[in-house]
């Protein structure tokens, strides 16, 4: 269920379908793995240092993720940037990002559900996919879908 403009609700439990078990490489030279976060909500952010809208949602993913980290939130951007990793850094320092930064792996199945930059995908606790925004979100309604999901 992609979502663009409106409001929608998440997808219903029973129609969720399991979010791939990424493995990305984050800009630190770690490894960031999907299925080490289980029972967590998670948000995977595809974004590009190029996209206008991101410059606006990145600061509030940032927000959320101090504020809802330690209610059980973790958040992951994906840097869709090519040539080279210096703009990615420059962007991550300038808007001050404190969660993990990945980068793509060529025909990886990190492109799921992506529709154009920013690309938002909510995973609840048992690791399903309960919404997916195309395009920029607005805190507001990233924030309440977060909110039910970490109720769960």
């Amino acid at each position: 269920m992609h979502t663009k403009g409106k409001r929608a609700s998440l997808i219903p439990e029973n129609m969720r379908k399991a979010m791939p078990l990424l493995t990305l490489r984050t800009l630190d030279g770690s490894v960031w793995k999907m299925d080490e976060h289980r029972e967590k909500v998670v948000v995977v952010n595809y974004w590009a240092s190029w996209c206008e809208p991101c410059w606006t949602e990145i600061p509030e993913l940032v927000r959320l993720s101090q504020e809802l980290g330690p209610k059980g939130l973790a958040i992951v951007g994906v840097a869709m940037d090519e040539g080279g990793e210096e703009k990615i850094r420059a962007f991550v320092q300038r808007f001050k990002v404190t969660y993990p930064i990945a980068l793509p792996e060529p025909m990886s199945q990190m492109t799921y559900g992506l529709d154009g930059l920013p690309t938002t995908i909510l995973v609840d606790r048992k690791g399903r996919v309960a919404k997916i925004y195309s395009g920029a979100v607005r805190e507001e309604d990233l924030r309440a879908d977060l909110d039910l999901l970490l109720k769960d």
